[in-house]
């Protein structure tokens, strides 16, 4: 039986394309600051709370475990919105001076755009964030290298449910076979494979203890001339960095078992 060719690579943002998640952090604890809450969420906690898919989610669970009376963590949770936007506003200033990419992105997405294949981002931050992202680590202009862009802000249900993935899917006008998903947590993992995507893993500092176990291949990092893929990754991957040719390798195999 035949298999569907590789036509699509779909990049989670945050984690996966650039190291931002500390900017994150920063972001909130400076609009903490200026709404004079006064909390400070340290680089361990934060880890922690990433593995909740979004930040007002983030923020309602943090609340939601203060040892504070049930009067107050309502009044907290009102403020959720406020305090999000105040974020939203400060991460976007931070992010304009630029972030640094996950080795190997640039490179692969260079070569995908050269081999015909077609790009997609799927975020689990806001649309003004993506954009805010792109323009600062590649320039204004990279927008047009997309075919498809989703953020969490225009999905019904976040990650780990498959929305964002299947509007990207529709937005592509592709079938889940002809794509390669990659993401960096395990709720976007989850998400991916739900969608019905190969999904490659490639953790962060953030999200290194986190169960991947449901990739279809986690690696350390996509690799680059200046930093190559360790030997175990470079052995599996069959190159000491993962692309175009790899990846359609992998993909093609994987159909045929799935097939």
């Amino acid at each position: 039986m035949t298999t569907t060719a590789l036509q699509a690579l779909i990049f989670d943002v945050d984690g996966t394309v650039a190291d931002t998640e500390e900017i994150h952090r920063q972001a909130f604890n400076a609009a903490f600051i200026e709404l004079a809450l006064w909390w400070d969420w340290s680089a361990a906690e934060y880890m922690q709370l990433l593995r909740i898919s979004s930040g007002p989610q983030r923020l309602e669970h943090y609340i939601g475990k203060m040892a504070v009376a049930e009067n107050e963590k309502a009044r907290l949770r009102a403020l959720v919105p406020t305090i999000h936007a105040t974020k939203t506003r400060l991460y976007r200033e931070l992010i304009e001076r630029g972030a640094p990419l996950r080795p190997g992105v640039a490179r692969l997405m260079q070569e995908a755009r050269a081999a015909g294949l077609r790009l997609a981002l799927g975020a689990t931050s806001s649309t003004t964030n993506v954009e805010a992202l792109l323009a600062a680590s590649f320039g204004r202009e990279a927008l047009g290298w997309f075919s498809a862009i989703a953020s969490v802000d225009q999905v019904p249900k976040r990650k780990p449910a498959p929305d964002l993935y299947q509007r990207l899917l529709g937005e592509l006008r592709l079938p889940a076979a002809a794509c390669v998903a990659f993401e960096d947590s395990a709720n976007g993992v989850r998400a991916a494979k739900a969608a019905g995507l190969y999904t490659i893993a490639t953790p962060s500092r953030w999200t290194a203890t986190q169960d991947l176990g449901a990739a279809d291949l986690v690696l350390h990092g996509l690799g680059d001339p200046q930093a190559p893929l360790d030997p175990a990754s470079a052995k599996v991957v069959g190159a000491p960095q993962l692309g175009v040719a790899q990846i359609a390798r992998l993909h093609a195999v994987h159909g045929a078992k799935v097939a």
